[in-house]
Formats: structure tokens, C-alpha cells, sequence
């Protein structure tokens, strides 16, 4: 990897893409960490609280972590490389915001806006960043008109967020494969 570059990391659920975008990032001096994803709350849901602890623990003490929604925001206010995991939560949490029963034409300005600053923000910063996404569109299509959305939004932010990158690593079965 190049002094300083764009990598999206992509692949299906527990394929090993959150541990590889660390290992890019593992020498880096300092870290933003951003995470869009709710809090961990261990009562409420033990299992997620699980995952974050297990993705917390395993950083190292100079990275600071972010949580928060606003992607573009926090890229932007980020004096170190960041890594962001993962966009398919930032998505999830987006349209949580938004709407899910409301129709896409009421909220497809803020999305479009929305991911254009993450796209702005992603490109102008100065250090390396590293995005963790996931690939849903190889298996079934969902019954439901949520589930077919959030695959067609979370495809169009991936090929963005890919169109801008200089290297796209595609994870299966905890091996890296690089795309270009």
C-alpha cells in the first residue's frame, strides 16, 4: 500500500474484512476509528455487544474511536489515517433516519447528497482510509421492498466508494483478493 491510499474492503459476513482493513492500518501511528453502528448495549443484545467488544479489544490503544453516523463529517475532521466499519452500517443507520416505510423519493435527495459528501470526503483527505462495506447482492433477492432498497442503495454506494479507490480487496473465506 502505497504512503497514502483509498481501500475499500469488501466481502460477505464473517469473511475476515474488518481484521484485514485493520492490518493495513497496523502501523500507523494513530487511527480514526469510525464506526456508524449503534452502541453496544450488553443487556438489550448480548451477541452485538459481543462483536463490538471483540473488534475493540483488538485495537490498539492509539487508535481513537469515532462513532457516528455522519461518515463525511468525521473523515473530514480526521488528522490520521481512518478506517471506517463498515458502510452497510452506516446505511442501515442512514435510513433508520429517514425512513424505512417512507417512500425512497421523500429521502433519495439526503441519500444521494449523503453519500456524495462521503465520496467528497473520502477523496480530499490527505491520509490513507480504509472502508470496510459488505457484498449482499449474490444471494436471493428479498421478499420485501426494504431488503431489495437497502441491496440496490448499498450496491450504488459500493460502486461510489470503489469508482474513487486506488485498490479494491474482496475477502473470501479470510483470503484477500485484490481487484485493482
Amino acid at each position: 500500500m502505497s504512503a497514502v491510499s483509498k481501500v475499500l474492503v469488501t466481502g460477505g459476513v464473517r469473511s475476515g474484512k474488518s481484521r484485514y482493513a485493520e492490518s493495513l492500518l497496523a502501523s500507523a501511528d494513530a487511527v480514526t476509528y469510525l464506526t456508524p453502528g449503534y452502541p453496544a448495549d450488553p443487556v438489550a443484545d448480548p451477541e452485538w455487544a459481543a462483536r463490538v467488544g471483540a473488534h475493540q479489544a483488538r485495537r490498539p490503544a492509539t487508535w481513537t474511536t469515532v462513532e457516528t453516523v455522519g461518515l463525511a463529517a468525521g473523515i473530514s475532521a480526521a488528522n490520521t489515517p481512518v478506517l471506517i466499519d463498515c458502510l452497510g452500517t452506516w446505511l442501515t443507520r442512514s435510513i433508520d433516519g429517514w425512513g424505512w416505510e417512507a417512500p425512497f423519493a421523500t429521502w433519495q435527495p439526503r441519500f444521494e447528497r449523503a453519500l456524495d459528501d462521503l465520496v467528497d470526503a473520502w477523496r480530499a483527505h490527505p491520509h490513507t482510509v480504509v472502508a470496510v462495506t459488505n457484498e449482499v447482492g449474490w444471494g436471493l433477492i428479498s421478499e420485501h421492498a426494504s431488503g431489495r432498497l437497502f441491496a440496490d442503495l448499498l450496491g450504488r454506494t459500493n460502486q461510489r466508494v470503489g469508482a474513487v479507490a486506488d485498490e479494491v480487496v474482496l475477502l473470501v473465506a479470510g483470503r484477500p483478493l485484490h481487484l485493482g
